[in-house]
Protein backbone atom coordinates (compact mmCIF):
# COMPACT_ATOMS: atom_id res chain seq x y z
CA UNK A 1 0.00 0.00 0.00
CA UNK A 2 1.54 3.16 -1.56
CA UNK A 3 1.82 6.51 0.55
CA UNK A 4 1.99 10.13 -0.33
CA UNK A 5 1.56 13.50 0.22
CA UNK A 6 -0.19 16.72 -1.90
CA UNK A 7 -1.06 20.14 -0.95
CA UNK A 8 -4.65 19.98 -2.92
CA UNK A 9 -6.29 16.55 -3.49
CA UNK A 10 -9.44 17.03 -5.72
CA UNK A 11 -12.66 14.28 -5.30
CA UNK A 12 -14.47 14.42 -8.67
CA UNK A 13 -14.38 15.96 -12.23
CA UNK A 14 -16.42 16.99 -14.09
CA UNK A 15 -17.14 21.45 -14.69
CA UNK A 16 -16.45 21.77 -11.13
CA UNK A 17 -12.79 19.28 -10.57
CA UNK A 18 -11.38 20.38 -13.96
CA UNK A 19 -11.88 23.69 -13.05
CA UNK A 20 -10.25 23.66 -9.64
CA UNK A 21 -7.37 21.68 -11.21
CA UNK A 22 -6.37 24.32 -13.69
CA UNK A 23 -6.84 27.04 -11.19
CA UNK A 24 -4.68 24.84 -8.19
CA UNK A 25 -2.03 23.81 -10.88
CA UNK A 26 -1.64 27.41 -12.14
CA UNK A 27 -1.44 28.53 -8.20
CA UNK A 28 1.73 25.95 -8.06
CA UNK A 29 -0.16 23.77 -6.19
CA UNK A 30 0.68 20.69 -8.01
CA UNK A 31 -3.22 18.99 -7.30
CA UNK A 32 -4.18 14.94 -7.14
CA UNK A 33 -7.63 14.53 -9.02
CA UNK A 34 -9.40 11.91 -8.95
CA UNK A 35 -11.61 11.79 -11.73
CA UNK A 36 -14.31 8.76 -10.14
CA UNK A 37 -15.90 6.18 -11.80
CA UNK A 38 -17.44 8.37 -14.49
CA UNK A 39 -14.91 10.66 -15.80
CA UNK A 40 -15.86 14.39 -16.64
CA UNK A 41 -19.10 14.17 -14.70
CA UNK A 42 -22.83 13.87 -15.76
CA UNK A 43 -22.00 16.14 -19.20
CA UNK A 44 -19.86 13.09 -20.78
CA UNK A 45 -23.78 11.85 -21.63
CA UNK A 46 -25.05 14.94 -22.69
CA UNK A 47 -25.26 15.16 -26.85
CA UNK A 48 -25.19 18.94 -27.72
CA UNK A 49 -23.91 21.51 -24.91
CA UNK A 50 -25.38 25.34 -26.47
CA UNK A 51 -25.28 27.21 -23.13
CA UNK A 52 -21.93 26.97 -22.17
CA UNK A 53 -19.56 30.43 -22.87
CA UNK A 54 -17.13 29.88 -25.65
CA UNK A 55 -18.84 27.59 -27.96
CA UNK A 56 -21.02 29.80 -30.20
CA UNK A 57 -22.71 26.61 -32.60
CA UNK A 58 -22.27 24.53 -29.53
CA UNK A 59 -20.21 21.16 -28.79
CA UNK A 60 -20.83 17.67 -27.61
CA UNK A 61 -20.50 16.93 -24.13
CA UNK A 62 -17.58 14.78 -24.06
CA UNK A 63 -15.61 16.88 -26.66
CA UNK A 64 -16.15 19.98 -24.11
CA UNK A 65 -15.41 17.70 -20.80
CA UNK A 66 -12.16 16.97 -22.68
CA UNK A 67 -10.77 19.55 -23.09
CA UNK A 68 -11.35 21.29 -19.70
CA UNK A 69 -9.62 18.21 -18.82
CA UNK A 70 -6.58 18.90 -21.11
CA UNK A 71 -6.47 22.40 -20.23
CA UNK A 72 -5.63 21.02 -16.40
CA UNK A 73 -3.60 18.68 -17.46
CA UNK A 74 -2.06 21.17 -19.75
CA UNK A 75 -1.01 23.28 -16.31
CA UNK A 76 0.56 20.22 -14.74
CA UNK A 77 -2.74 18.48 -12.70
CA UNK A 78 -2.22 14.91 -12.08
CA UNK A 79 -5.18 12.88 -13.58
CA UNK A 80 -6.40 9.26 -12.23
CA UNK A 81 -8.99 7.82 -13.07
CA UNK A 82 -9.93 5.89 -10.11
CA UNK A 83 -12.31 6.41 -7.01
CA UNK A 84 -11.23 7.84 -3.63
CA UNK A 85 -13.21 4.99 -1.65
CA UNK A 86 -12.21 6.62 2.08
CA UNK A 87 -11.14 9.53 3.75
CA UNK A 88 -10.43 10.73 6.86
CA UNK A 89 -10.99 14.31 7.98
CA UNK A 90 -10.73 14.16 11.44
CA UNK A 91 -6.98 15.89 11.43
CA UNK A 92 -5.01 17.69 8.96
CA UNK A 93 -3.27 16.21 6.85
CA UNK A 94 -6.21 14.48 5.77
CA UNK A 95 -6.11 10.96 5.10
CA UNK A 96 -7.79 9.89 1.84
CA UNK A 97 -7.67 6.11 0.49
CA UNK A 98 -8.46 4.97 -3.22
CA UNK A 99 -10.12 1.76 -4.36
CA UNK A 100 -6.57 0.36 -4.52
CA UNK A 101 -5.60 0.54 -1.07
CA UNK A 102 -3.62 3.85 -1.88
CA UNK A 103 -3.19 6.56 0.83
CA UNK A 104 -3.24 10.08 0.00
CA UNK A 105 -1.89 12.47 2.97
CA UNK A 106 -4.19 16.06 1.40
CA UNK A 107 -3.29 19.51 3.16
CA UNK A 108 -6.34 20.84 1.61
CA UNK A 109 -9.13 18.57 -0.34
CA UNK A 110 -12.04 20.07 -2.81
CA UNK A 111 -14.72 17.63 -3.09
CA UNK A 112 -16.70 17.68 -6.46
CA UNK A 113 -18.29 14.61 -6.82
CA UNK A 114 -21.69 15.67 -8.24
CA UNK A 115 -25.17 14.80 -7.80
CA UNK A 116 -26.23 12.35 -9.84
CA UNK A 117 -30.67 12.27 -10.98
CA UNK A 118 -33.02 9.93 -9.51
CA UNK A 119 -34.54 7.90 -13.17
CA UNK A 120 -37.34 5.31 -12.65
CA UNK A 121 -35.12 2.61 -13.34
CA UNK A 122 -37.20 1.70 -16.69
CA UNK A 123 -34.41 -0.81 -18.96
CA UNK A 124 -35.67 2.06 -21.87
CA UNK A 125 -34.34 5.02 -20.28
CA UNK A 126 -31.05 3.98 -20.65
CA UNK A 127 -31.49 3.52 -24.25
CA UNK A 128 -33.12 6.84 -25.19
CA UNK A 129 -30.67 8.49 -22.88
CA UNK A 130 -29.57 11.24 -25.00
CA UNK A 131 -31.86 10.19 -27.70
CA UNK A 132 -34.85 11.51 -26.33
CA UNK A 133 -34.20 10.92 -22.22
CA UNK A 134 -33.02 13.93 -20.39
CA UNK A 135 -33.01 14.85 -16.16
CA UNK A 136 -32.40 18.85 -17.01
CA UNK A 137 -35.02 20.69 -18.70
CA UNK A 138 -32.99 23.52 -19.05
CA UNK A 139 -29.98 21.66 -20.58
CA UNK A 140 -31.98 20.06 -23.61
CA UNK A 141 -35.09 21.92 -23.85
CA UNK A 142 -34.18 23.82 -26.33
CA UNK A 143 -34.43 20.87 -28.11
CA UNK A 144 -37.31 20.17 -28.11
CA UNK A 145 -39.15 23.40 -29.85
CA UNK A 146 -42.93 23.17 -30.83
CA UNK A 147 -42.27 19.28 -30.28
CA UNK A 148 -44.30 17.53 -27.25
CA UNK A 149 -42.74 16.57 -24.35
CA UNK A 150 -43.39 14.65 -20.95
CA UNK A 151 -41.95 15.58 -17.43
CA UNK A 152 -42.19 12.72 -14.88
CA UNK A 153 -42.83 13.93 -11.06
CA UNK A 154 -45.51 15.87 -8.99
CA UNK A 155 -43.15 18.54 -7.03
CA UNK A 156 -42.08 22.17 -7.40
CA UNK A 157 -39.09 21.05 -9.53
CA UNK A 158 -41.47 19.38 -11.91
CA UNK A 159 -43.74 21.85 -12.18
CA UNK A 160 -40.94 24.35 -12.86
CA UNK A 161 -39.76 22.26 -15.34
CA UNK A 162 -43.04 21.94 -17.37
CA UNK A 163 -43.33 25.39 -17.19
CA UNK A 164 -40.04 25.98 -18.51
CA UNK A 165 -40.81 23.56 -21.39
CA UNK A 166 -44.22 24.50 -21.84
CA UNK A 167 -42.52 28.06 -23.03
CA UNK A 168 -40.50 26.05 -26.34
CA UNK A 169 -42.57 22.68 -26.37
CA UNK A 170 -45.91 22.81 -28.63
CA UNK A 171 -47.51 20.34 -25.52
CA UNK A 172 -46.35 19.15 -21.90
CA UNK A 173 -47.42 16.01 -20.09
CA UNK A 174 -46.98 16.07 -16.55
CA UNK A 175 -46.78 12.46 -16.02
CA UNK A 176 -47.64 12.20 -11.69
CA UNK A 177 -48.41 9.21 -10.04
CA UNK A 178 -50.47 9.92 -7.25
CA UNK A 179 -53.84 11.85 -7.55
CA UNK A 180 -52.75 15.06 -6.36
CA UNK A 181 -49.16 17.82 -7.06
CA UNK A 182 -47.24 18.34 -4.33
CA UNK A 183 -46.30 21.60 -5.31
CA UNK A 184 -46.54 24.55 -3.70
CA UNK A 185 -49.71 26.44 -4.21
CA UNK A 186 -48.29 28.86 -6.28
CA UNK A 187 -46.91 26.66 -8.79
CA UNK A 188 -50.12 24.12 -9.14
CA UNK A 189 -52.05 27.36 -10.23
CA UNK A 190 -49.20 28.06 -12.78
CA UNK A 191 -49.37 24.48 -13.92
CA UNK A 192 -52.69 24.42 -14.24
CA UNK A 193 -53.49 27.79 -15.83
CA UNK A 194 -50.68 26.81 -18.55
CA UNK A 195 -53.11 25.79 -21.28
CA UNK A 196 -50.15 23.37 -23.54
CA UNK A 197 -50.13 21.85 -20.04
CA UNK A 198 -51.96 18.61 -19.70
CA UNK A 199 -51.42 16.85 -15.75
CA UNK A 200 -51.97 12.80 -15.91
CA UNK A 201 -52.58 12.21 -12.59
CA UNK A 202 -52.33 8.63 -11.13
CA UNK A 203 -50.18 7.64 -14.13
CA UNK A 204 -46.91 5.56 -13.83
CA UNK A 205 -44.41 5.22 -17.11
CA UNK A 206 -44.22 1.52 -17.70
CA UNK A 207 -42.18 1.70 -20.94
CA UNK A 208 -40.57 3.82 -23.86
CA UNK A 209 -40.48 3.37 -27.31
CA UNK A 210 -39.07 4.51 -30.53
CA UNK A 211 -36.70 3.52 -33.56
CA UNK A 212 -33.72 5.96 -33.82
CA UNK A 213 -35.68 8.13 -31.39
CA UNK A 214 -37.34 8.26 -28.58
CA UNK A 215 -41.10 8.62 -29.89
CA UNK A 216 -43.91 7.55 -27.28
CA UNK A 217 -44.19 6.16 -23.91
CA UNK A 218 -46.67 3.68 -22.45
CA UNK A 219 -48.28 4.61 -19.42
CA UNK A 220 -50.70 2.95 -16.94
CA UNK A 221 -53.51 4.89 -14.68
CA UNK A 222 -54.38 3.06 -11.79
CA UNK A 223 -51.75 0.44 -11.95
CA UNK A 224 -51.76 -2.49 -9.35
CA UNK A 225 -55.66 -1.82 -8.95
CA UNK A 226 -58.71 -3.37 -10.55
CA UNK A 227 -59.37 -0.06 -12.82
CA UNK A 228 -55.96 -0.22 -14.22
CA UNK A 229 -55.65 1.25 -17.80
CA UNK A 230 -53.11 1.27 -20.40
CA UNK A 231 -52.32 3.62 -23.32
CA UNK A 232 -49.58 5.66 -24.65
CA UNK A 233 -48.51 9.16 -25.38
CA UNK A 234 -46.69 10.58 -28.73
CA UNK A 235 -43.15 12.47 -27.06
CA UNK A 236 -40.11 13.54 -28.11
CA UNK A 237 -38.70 14.61 -24.93
CA UNK A 238 -39.00 12.60 -21.89
CA UNK A 239 -37.68 14.37 -18.69
CA UNK A 240 -37.04 13.33 -15.16
CA UNK A 241 -37.88 15.77 -12.21
CA UNK A 242 -37.93 13.27 -9.06
CA UNK A 243 -35.12 14.38 -7.67
CA UNK A 244 -30.69 13.98 -7.57
CA UNK A 245 -28.71 12.13 -4.96
CA UNK A 246 -25.35 14.25 -4.17
CA UNK A 247 -22.81 11.73 -3.96
CA UNK A 248 -21.57 11.54 -0.91
CA UNK A 249 -21.82 8.56 0.42
CA UNK A 250 -18.10 8.23 0.57
CA UNK A 251 -18.03 10.58 3.16
CA UNK A 252 -19.39 8.26 5.59
CA UNK A 253 -21.18 11.70 7.65
CA UNK A 254 -17.59 13.90 8.02
CA UNK A 255 -19.36 16.53 6.80
CA UNK A 256 -22.10 18.83 7.52
CA UNK A 257 -25.12 18.00 5.00
CA UNK A 258 -28.42 19.84 4.67
CA UNK A 259 -31.32 17.93 4.76
CA UNK A 260 -31.63 16.81 1.05
CA UNK A 261 -27.71 15.28 1.60
CA UNK A 262 -26.31 18.22 -0.18
CA UNK A 263 -22.80 19.83 1.08
CA UNK A 264 -22.94 22.78 3.12
CA UNK A 265 -21.22 25.54 2.53
CA UNK A 266 -20.38 28.71 4.43
CA UNK A 267 -21.76 32.06 3.38
CA UNK A 268 -20.33 32.69 -0.62
CA UNK A 269 -17.59 30.86 0.25
CA UNK A 270 -16.75 27.07 -0.52
CA UNK A 271 -15.71 26.26 2.84
CA UNK A 272 -17.78 23.45 4.05
CA UNK A 273 -18.05 22.31 7.85
CA UNK A 274 -14.30 20.68 8.27
CA UNK A 275 -11.59 23.48 8.06
CA UNK A 276 -9.93 23.07 4.90
CA UNK A 277 -12.23 21.05 3.05
CA UNK A 278 -13.85 22.79 0.03
CA UNK A 279 -17.21 21.95 -1.86
CA UNK A 280 -17.66 22.47 -5.46
CA UNK A 281 -20.45 22.12 -8.20
CA UNK A 282 -23.51 19.81 -7.94
CA UNK A 283 -22.65 18.18 -4.93
CA UNK A 284 -23.20 21.32 -2.98
CA UNK A 285 -25.43 22.62 -5.14
CA UNK A 286 -29.45 21.53 -5.11
CA UNK A 287 -30.81 24.57 -6.79
CA UNK A 288 -29.00 25.79 -10.36
CA UNK A 289 -26.76 22.13 -11.13
CA UNK A 290 -25.66 23.89 -14.33
CA UNK A 291 -21.87 23.44 -16.07
CA UNK A 292 -21.48 26.98 -15.71
CA UNK A 293 -22.03 27.40 -12.09
CA UNK A 294 -20.27 23.94 -11.49
CA UNK A 295 -17.36 25.33 -13.10
CA UNK A 296 -17.32 29.05 -11.36
CA UNK A 297 -17.58 26.82 -8.06
CA UNK A 298 -14.59 25.22 -8.79
CA UNK A 299 -12.73 27.95 -9.54
CA UNK A 300 -13.75 29.37 -6.18
CA UNK A 301 -12.60 26.06 -3.97
CA UNK A 302 -9.21 26.21 -5.81
CA UNK A 303 -8.61 29.84 -4.73
CA UNK A 304 -10.05 29.00 -1.34
CA UNK A 305 -7.73 26.33 -1.14
CA UNK A 306 -4.73 28.43 -1.94
CA UNK A 307 -5.93 31.11 0.51
CA UNK A 308 -6.45 28.97 3.47
CA UNK A 309 -3.03 27.42 2.29
CA UNK A 310 -1.32 30.65 2.45
CA UNK A 311 -2.73 31.33 6.21
CA UNK A 312 -1.87 28.26 7.04
CA UNK A 313 1.62 27.89 6.08
CA UNK A 314 2.92 26.06 8.83
CA UNK A 315 1.65 23.02 6.75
Amino acid sequence: MAEENTRVLIIGSGPAGYTAGIYASRANLQPVIYEGMQPGGQLTQTTEIENFPGYPTGVQGPEMMDHIRQQALRFGAEIRSKEISKVDFSKRPFRCEDEDGNVIMAETVIVSTGASAKYLGLPDEEKFRGLGVSACATCDGFFYRKKNVAVVGGGDTACEEALYLASLAKKVYLIVRKDYLRASDVMKKRVENCENIEILFNCNTVSLFGTDGLEGATLVRHKDTPEAESFSIDIDGFFLAIGHHPNTGFLDGQLELDSEGYIKVQGATTHTSVEGVFAAGDVADPRYRQAITAAGTGCRAALDAEHFLMEHSEL
